[in-house]
């Protein structure tokens, strides 16, 4: 069955950078993908920031979004104070503004996978105590 994704930034580096060691991983799971997928401006920021270096990497995250295949799911300005509270809340994790946003988005967004690949997001829940329901590759 095809899952709607929110999408962080890890994922859509690997799916760009054919030499990273998550790319087959991430290109499977896209195929998997309903929808477009949906991220946040702090996301693609990272992702942007990580291909910097890579050939072509920052004109494929351009033309995701500029063909509507990823979308920004999240205005920062309208959900401040609850993606402060998240950040609050696991300061000691710590998690970064982007990965607050994706929390944030999951609850917005309830029938959406966040597709990943950082473990913090095993630690985070949303609305206090819900599970995140996760797209992430096997491992601790």
């Amino acid at each position: 069955m095809k899952s709607f994704v929110i999408v962080d930034a890890g994922p859509l580096v690997a799916f760009v950078n054919a030499r990273d060691s998550y790319h087959g991983w991430t290109v499977e799971r896209l195929k998997e993908v309903a929808g477009p997928m949906l991220t946040c401006e702090s996301a693609v920021s990272e992702a942007l920031f990580l291909l910097r270096a890579v050939d072509g990497g920052v004109s494929q995250i351009a033309g995701l979004l500029t063909c509507g295949g990823l979308r920004i799911g999240l205005s920062l300005a309208a959900e401040a104070a609850s993606v402060c509270r998240l950040l609050t809340k696991y300061a000691d994790v710590p998690m970064s503004l982007a990965d607050a946003c994706l929390v944030r988005m999951s609850e917005m967004y309830g029938r959406h996978k966040i597709l990943t690949l950082d473990g913090h997001f095993r630690i985070y829940r949303r609305r206090r105590n819900q599970i995140l329901p996760l797209l992430i590759p096997d491992q601790p």
